[in-house]
């Protein structure tokens, strides 16, 4: 039997809803909400601000501090919920050699969809035009046994009863 889930990362492109999935789990599971976006150096805020988007070798150091921070925090007995995108099958591979146990809830719909939530919010440095970068690069995880997808197109609170089923929180 394995481990209880101490970390659910709820991964997906920009505007697919972590964040929100995310504090909204964190609040039903009693867990602590990290986004991932604050373990961005100024540097990478500025570049994706100004349209440009990471590149891999960017991004490793970014995906080093999450890791770290969970590691700090589930050895401190706290349970945590990560907004992060996840894009990449390296950067996931690098959060499971923590050896945490954790599960990733994945995000995924409608390019159209998403892009129009974007338009829709204020005050985020990720601009529209780099949707289509955060599909190219995203690696979907198929064959990846801890990854349960969900729908973004789902409401809020059926998104959030399947995340909850996911990590099993109600064992």
């Amino acid at each position: 039997m394995s481990a209880p889930v101490q970390v659910a990362v709820v991964m997906g492109v920009s505007g697919s809803g972590k964040t929100t999935l995310a504090q909204a789990l964190a609040e039903a599971w009693d867990a602590t909400f990290l986004d991932a976006d604050d373990f961005h150096s100024e540097e990478a805020r500025a570049r994706m601000a100004s349209g440009q988007p990471l590149t891999d070798e960017m991004r490793v150091p970014w995906v080093q501090r999450i890791a770290s921070d969970l590691q700090r925090r589930v050895a401190a007995g706290e349970r945590v919920t990560l907004a992060f995108s996840g894009l990449r099958r390296r950067h996931r591979e690098m959060l499971r050699a923590t050896g945490l146990p954790l599960r990733f809830l994945f995000l995924h719909g409608d390019a159209g969809l998403i892009a129009a939530r974007m338009r829709q919010r204020s005050g985020h440095y990720m601009p529209v035009t780099l949707l289509d970068s955060q599909f190219a690069t995203l690696e979907p995880p198929v064959g990846e046994d801890d990854v349960v997808p969900i729908a973004v197109a789902l409401e809020p609170q059926a998104q959030l009863d399947a995340a909850l089923q996911a990590i099993d929180a109600t064992a």
